[in-house]
């Protein structure tokens, strides 16, 4: 009767640790999702730009250029979009969620992840900004 409301994302997960980025691409492509890769802050920037994902998973601690500098060149260049952005990161410390949210993250997850709020948060598309502890 009412069709199907579900809407899959341009999902672009970042990590530089292959088997997580591989697992949790599996997933979003489980979940409905499109997922694209990356390994590094400059491959998600390129990424980014190229293929404009609606959400980004991204790791903090990427080699070149890290989580929280990739949050802000996103959130400072308009041209870029306004991707849903959630950490994905073993950096856990208060301080390291403050960092985050103030870079421009949406949301902050302590690895591992709950995969199941992970995903909800896909499932509700944008919400507000949140801090989801591990």
């Amino acid at each position: 009767m009412w069709g199907n409301l579900f809407k899959p994302l341009r999902v672009l997960v970042v990590d530089d640790n292959a088997d997580t980025v591989n697992s949790l691409a599996t997933l979003v492509r489980l979940w409905g999702h499109e997922a694209l890769v990356a390994a590094d802050g400059a491959e998600a920037l390129a990424a980014s730009r190229l293929h404009r994902p609606d959400v980004i998973l991204l790791d903090i601690g990427l080699p070149r250029i890290n989580g929280y500098d990739v949050a802000q060149y996103l959130r400072s260049h308009p041209e870029m979009g306004r991707p849903l952005l959630i950490a994905i990161t073993g950096y856990g410390q208060p301080e390291d969620c403050t960092r985050a949210l103030e870079s421009g993250f949406d949301y902050f997850l302590v690895k591992p992840c709950d995969l199941g709020v992970l995903r909800e948060l896909l499932a509700q598309g944008r919400p507000e900004l949140e801090v989801i502890p591990a």
